[in-house]
């Protein structure tokens, strides 16, 4: 069996890990469109990913509802404790699951997975102990990087690209 879950850190791995306010005091995120165009093919591949984040945003829901994630999690302070909890609600093992993590609040997760990721610029202790530190930066491709490994290692690059050459 090979991963069918990815877990995605969103500060820092689906962003570059600023956070940006307007005058008005709304938060402001950008996402890399390869990232995004990636997740949903892995989905469209009969695959599953999830977000499990340590802060709470609208513009984070709305990002995941567009790209078809179901598994939302956000305020999540034990995020070993809410992977755990997800391996069961989707009996899944954690030799099925890839994560992606930057810093410090996602060890336990990047430890639990099957395979991890950490973005180039991850905090050098995550860096150490990840296995694939990818050459993208948070924000700019590392998700997308990460999902081309695991379908490189599944023999799924060529399910990938025709899931959009019919189109």
């Amino acid at each position: 069996m090979g991963i069918e879950l990815i877990v995605l850190d969103v500060d820092g791995c689906l962003t570059d890990g600023r956070i940006v306010y307007s005058a008005e005091g709304d938060e402001l995120k950008a996402f890399d469109v390869k990232d995004g165009l990636a997740i949903a093919s892995w989905i469209r591949l009969g695959k599953r990913a999830a977000i499990i984040t340590g802060r709470r945003s609208k513009i984070v829901e709305r990002r995941a509802k567009e790209l078809g994630i179901t598994h939302l999690y956000q305020g999540v302070r034990d995020k070993g404790a809410k992977f755990d909890e997800l391996l069961g609600e989707l009996s899944l093992e954690g030799d099925a699951v890839a994560v992606i993590g930057d810093d410090l609040n996602d060890y336990v997760m990047l430890e639990k997975a099957g395979r991890s990721y950490a973005p180039a610029d991850a905090a050098a202790m995550i860096r150490e102990r990840v296995d694939w530190v990818l050459e993208a930066s948070g924000g700019r491709g590392a998700v997308r990087e990460m999902i081309e490994d695991l379908l490189a290692a599944e023999g799924l690059e060529r399910e990938f690209l025709a899931l959009w050459s019919a189109e």
